[in-house]
């Protein structure tokens, strides 16, 4: 085991080393539901009791990992327009589309944020967490306007409904063990289990080009 942080930099880099340790378990394991704190500080190199200096409980770790997944995106979307510039509705789309689905823990988190995380910390974590992922969003929308032909309210949209469709299909597409076993005995049943990039890419593309259209149909 590491010995404590003392100084201000080693107690950062110690909060970050949860932080990767989480989601590398969440990759290894199939998901944030099975993550744990004990597992997450032994990966890191610290001691249980050493993992609840940084993180109060599992539920702080995985929204400041979700937190973190807002930044990764931001700069996921930025890298992928450069500067390119009049994408239209079906290409803004591939750009959100590919860069969510670039980031399977993000995704997954999508669904426990809305479900239990901001509700089970302290308001003040949950005031910062949805600060943090307004700001980064909104930079997303600042980003995508300046590169299509897009409108801010038809990102702002589009955005909205990219975060609950990857939340959701994220979730059909990755069954529980479970689940898994039942699709291989009802193969009938397997259509739940969704291809969740290709799914997402389509749903994505139809709602650009629908909330551009039924913007030019009321104007």
């Amino acid at each position: 085991m590491r010995e404590r942080a003392r100084s201000a930099e080693d107690k950062v880099r110690r909060a970050e080393d949860l932080l990767a340790a989480a989601e590398a378990l969440a990759l290894e394991l199939g998901g944030v539901r099975f993550v744990t704190v004990p597992a997450v500080a032994h990966r890191a190199g610290l001691h249980r009791t050493g993992a609840r200096r940084y993180y109060a409980n599992k539920e702080e770790l995985l929204l400041e990992l979700a937190e973190q997944g807002w930044r990764q995106w931001r700069d996921a979307v930025k890298a992928a327009i450069g500067d390119r510039a009049g994408l239209g509705p079906e290409q803004v789309a591939a750009v959100v589309a590919q860069t969510i689905a670039s980031l399977s823990v993000f995704c997954d988190l999508l669904s426990h944020v809305a479900m239990s995380l901001e509700g089970d910390v302290d308001i003040e974590r949950a005031r910062r967490y949805k600060t943090n992922a307004t700001a980064a969003a909104g930079e997303i929308v600042t980003a995508l306007a300046q590169a299509s032909s897009m409108t801010v309210e038809q990102l702002q949209n589009l955005l909205a409904n990219t975060a609950t469709l990857a939340a959701g299909l994220w979730q059909a597409s990755h069954p529980t063990p479970t689940l898994a076993a039942l699709y291989e005995q009802v193969p009938a049943w397997r259509h739940a289990a969704l291809d969740f990039e290709p799914r997402l890419s389509l749903l994505l593309r139809a709602t650009a080009i629908g909330l551009v259209e039924l913007q030019r149909q009321e104007g």
